[in-house]
């Protein structure tokens, strides 16, 4: 429930920086602030102009800080309420005192998300545009920001306002027929509700294509690197990497544990995970650590197979290749400057073989480009014209809508004009469930418990 009081909350991260600012938000806005804030020139705080002045408690006329206010009348700010921000050195203990000398005008601390909720409650923003917020702010990648800032702009929102939109042009036809019930439904009319159903399903089929591909930019993939002893993983890592991040030695087995780490591939935010070589054993920790890699193959979102171009294929090649049936696998060939020796038994189980030099960095490249070309259509992560969905929630909802518009299909013959409308009511509430229109609170308090508090 939307209770219209005022909050405020720290909306910079925690601990020691140049600047914090707390934020306020409600109808006392401007009160708090000509309690709190003395300006330097005279003429109180003016809408969207920043004043220079001293934070001081009037209680016993401590001077706290010297910071700037802007003060935003409603509608024109972030919530579309009275909003004012105070811009203090940003030491914590400045900050907390700041803080609490705004909470102690009769002001309460906000909620996480609550600042957001109010924009999405007052009508500024919808739902998609709040998520969009928190992915702004969360994003690894260029392509997670890009794609969140589209969001952010209303360019997915407007696709659904377009389903909607056929949705409700088809279900009006229907109730008109059910409001007169001696009229029957004539084949005009019933091609225009196939045509607007027709557009609000191919709208949402595309949707749902695109999701694959937005959940990759939005959180990135892992990367799994696996191969027998001496393959080259760990060199393959390090250069990935640009740095010596594992130990790489003659001695096979050198690896024993899982090493992970976080890079970007032209913009695509890429978690690799280094593994003890797979081979037979009798040695109990490496017996651990190879029992950890093959634990991990199923829970990547693809395998680098790192083979020895050098050396025949082997047992323990073969024990990798089992170990991979299934799993989507780029072959990465390694140390093709040596004589070649190496020939595969199958090419076909791979998605692609890249060539490579670890060492030398040759084929390094080609093999980033390979990973981004497995996970986004375009094989770049440039995202400036994608409209795509990147949320299972977003993802759920219309693929509830789909099911819905297929029943109103397998339904039209009997023409039971109660049973279609109640089909396209169903989509109706599942398209509005993306934007929030139909969202019910326990779905809006989970989404936004999820942000910072402050935003």
């Amino acid at each position: 429930m939307y209770i219209r009081d005022t909050i405020a909350a720290v909306s910079t991260p925690p601990g020691n920086g140049g600047i914090g600012i707390i934020r306020v938000s409600g109808d006392n806005a401007a009160a708090v602030g000509n309690t709190i804030f003395k300006p330097v020139c005279d003429g109180g705080l003016v809408s969207h102009r920043f004043s220079f002045g001293t934070i001081c408690d009037k209680a016993t006329g401590e001077k706290i800080d010297e910071a700037m206010a802007v003060y935003m009348r409603a509608p024109h700010s972030y919530t579309r309420e009275d909003v004012l921000e105070l811009h203090c050195h940003g030491g914590w203990l400045v900050v907390e005192r700041v803080l609490a000398l705004v909470l102690s005008c009769g002001v309460r601390l906000a909620d996480p998300g609550e600042f957001t909720r109010r924009a999405f409650l007052n009508g500024r923003i919808d739902l998609i545009q709040a998520e969009a917020v928190m992915d702004i702010i969360a994003s690894r990648s260029e392509a997670a920001l890009q794609l969140a800032q589209k969001q952010s702009e209303g360019a997915l929102s407007v696709r659904i306002e377009g389903v909607r939109v056929c949705l409700l042009r088809a279900l009006a036809l229907v109730e008109a027929y059910i409001d007169f019930p001696d009229d029957d439904l004539g084949e005009t009319d019933v091609a225009a509700i196939l045509v607007s159903v027709g557009e609000a399903q191919n709208t949402i089929t595309g949707l749902l294509s695109t999701f694959e591909e937005g959940r990759v930019m939005r959180d990135g993939v892992s990367v799994l690197i696996v191969g027998k002893p001496n393959a080259g993983k760990s060199s393959l890592l390090n250069r990935l990497l640009n740095e010596n991040r594992a130990i790489v030695t003659h001695i096979p087995g050198t690896t024993r544990d899982i090493i992970e780490e976080t890079v970007n591939f032209d913009g695509l935010s890429v978690r690799l995970l280094d593994t003890a070589g797979i081979r037979h054993t009798d040695d109990l920790v490496e017996q651990e650590g190879i029992s950890r890699a093959l634990e991990k193959i199923p829970q990547a979102d693809l395998v680098l197979a790192v083979f020895d171009a050098s050396s025949e294929f082997s047992q323990e090649d073969q024990l990798i290749l089992d170990a991979l049936a299934g799993r989507r696998t780029v072959a990465v060939l390694n140390k093709t400057d040596l004589q070649q020796r190496f020939l595969f038994p199958n090419v076909d189980r791979f998605a692609a073989i890249v060539r490579i030099i670890a060492l030398s960095g040759d084929g390094i490249d080609l093999l980033k480009q390979t990973v981004c070309k497995q996970f986004l259509h375009s094989g770049t992560t440039d995202s400036r014209e994608l409209v795509a969905l990147s949320r299972a929630r977003h993802r759920d909802a219309l693929v509830s809508a789909e099911h819905c518009l297929r029943q109103f299909y397998s339904g039209l013959s009997d023409r039971n004009l109660e049973l279609l409308a109640l089909d396209l009511r169903g989509a109706l509430q599942a398209v509005g469930a993306v934007t929030g229109q139909t969202a019910t609170d326990e779905v809006l308090d989970l989404i936004f418990s999820s942000f910072c508090i402050g935003k």
